[in-house]
């Protein structure tokens, strides 16, 4: 891990399988992740990409897949196009995500390194927040559409 690091985590009252399924499956990521598109073949070395608009910008984002382990972790680097940095190797970020039962519930944890500052580290902390109790509502209260 490098610079600063963000974390953040939650527990969801869903299965590994249905968690893993919505850190995976590209119409499930679209509804919890600010509408993002997520292109890739989710295998070891593979590149991913997310695509979208933010405040009616378009934007590119991506990174690679360094490590898979279904039902377990997801280990990808990423990169903002919006971040204002160029785009090379240590303007890039960790992005770690772990999941683990906890009886018939499972706690997801996201990891994210090389921010440069605190007031960065809160604001990606906020961020993930964010996204988790997306990831959350969708298991929990939509159950069934899936």
């Amino acid at each position: 891990m490098k610079g600063l690091t963000a974390k953040a985590g939650i527990e969801i009252d869903a299965p590994l399988s249905r968690v893993w399924q919505a850190l995976t499956d590209p119409a499930m990521i679209k509804q919890y992740l600010f509408g993002t598109d997520t292109i890739t073949d989710w295998k070891k070395g593979s590149s991913i990409t997310y695509k979208g608009e933010w405040a009616g910008k378009p934007y590119e984002d991506k990174g690679a897949i360094i490590d898979i382990i279904p039902e377990k972790l997801l280990h990808t680097t990423y990169w903002s196009s919006m971040g204002g940095k160029e785009d090379k190797p240590e303007n890039y970020n960790d992005v770690i995500y772990e999941i683990k039962p906890d009886g018939d519930k499972t706690i997801v944890t996201i990891v994210q390194d090389n921010i440069d500052d605190h007031a960065g580290v809160k604001r990606m902390e906020e961020n993930w927040s964010l996204v988790l109790r997306g990831m959350k509502k969708l298991l929990e209260g939509k159950e069934d559409n899936f």
